[in-house]
């Protein structure tokens, strides 16, 4: 602001840093958002079963009617929202691995709104998730530079990128038509190999239609070409399928496994393709790389930590206890019939 009351040009390279700025504070904001929305939708919930029926029962729709529970899902749209607008300013590498800083939020605002205990295991996973984003966030790489989608068109259309999409879509294709139907039931990885290829793909062109955007606000149309509409076309199609099988894996896993090996693989295979495409580490040097990489596992190992200890602690839920009181009679009952 003071630049530009003084009239002096901006150097390049600061408003790249600038991007970056807007970019990581746009992705931090989306993980308070979605973070929070998970506790203020459980609170709903909760509510809502004390008035009517369960969520998980049989026709328990009544949270549809929990004011909590429409300021939850209003507050996950924003989150998603803020998301989406971070991949027109900071690079992948930079943005997809700072959505575990919403396990974080959601854990905290649970030790303090549900009573739900952060115990000693869950405050050293959220410190390894704080210092991994720290890490990433001082050397990530500058965003790329992009004028129109014509630009993005003919990074899309590079050789690298073309064969990493092919390879990506036949494993779906195989996955799907033929590992699913044989043994997708028995192998978590199987659902969550589809749901990381399509999310990478998902990634790419969720940030051209953002960039398309932003260049739009900025005085430049960028919807009078095909190919913003042909990427609309693809995050639409990679949505659908990547929800599909997400809920597939969650329905039949366990969900303290499936998020983080999801994450892990979604992430990894998200930079490798934006590296692929935007060629974000080309500028950099192996010691930033490698510092990246270190902050990426340390996220990796506090989001495993998270998840496996989440509910040590904890009280079971009435479910599980009136389920393991029942299986506690059963033999009791057979020994008294007999």
């Amino acid at each position: 602001l003071v630049l530009f009351v003084l009239d002096r040009k901006i150097p390049p390279d600061m408003v790249a840093s600038l991007d970056n700025v807007r970019g990581l504070t746009l992705a931090m904001s989306s993980s308070a958002f979605i973070g929070s929305s998970f506790v203020i939708k459980k609170v709903g919930l909760k509510k809502a079963g004390d008035n009517g029926v369960r969520a998980g029962s049989s026709g328990g729709f009544s949270y549809l009617y929990e004011p909590l529970w429409w300021l939850g899902m209003i507050t996950m749209i924003l989150g998603e929202i803020a998301n989406f607008a971070a991949y027109a300013f900071a690079p992948a590498v930079l943005v997809t691995p700072l959505g575990a800083l919403s396990i974080i939020f959601s854990a905290v605002l649970a030790h303090f709104v549900l009573k739900e205990n952060l115990h000693m295991f869950g405050v050293v996973g959220c410190i390894l998730c704080v210092v991994g984003s720290i890490g990433i966030v001082l050397h990530a790489p500058k965003e790329r530079k992009i004028d129109s989608m014509k630009e993005i068109w003919h990074l899309a259309t590079q050789p690298g990128f073309i064969v990493y999409s092919c390879v990506a879509v036949a494993c779906v294709l195989f996955l799907i038509f033929w590992v699913v139907e044989r043994s997708g039931h028995r192998l978590m990885l199987v659902y969550i190999a589809i749901c990381s290829l399509m999310g990478s793909l998902t990634v790419i062109s969720v940030k051209a239609v953002a960039i398309a955007l932003k260049l739009s606000f900025s005085g430049s149309n960028q919807f009078i070409y095909v190919q913003t509409w042909f990427f609309i076309v693809v995050v639409t199609i990679c949505c659908l399928v990547q929800l599909n099988y997400l809920n597939k894996a969650l329905d039949s896993f366990n969900t303290a496994v499936v998020s983080p090996v999801y994450y892990v693989m979604f992430t990894i295979l998200t930079i490798v393709a934006n590296m692929i495409m935007y060629k974000d580490w080309a500028s950099q040097t192996a010691t930033q790389i490698a510092t990246q990489l270190c902050g990426f596992v340390t996220i990796v190992a506090g989001t495993f930590l998270l998840h496996k200890t989440r509910d040590m602690g904890n009280p079971p839920p009435p479910d599980q206890v009136c389920l393991e009181e029942a299986r506690e009679c059963a033999p009791r009952s057979m020994n008294s019939s007999s």
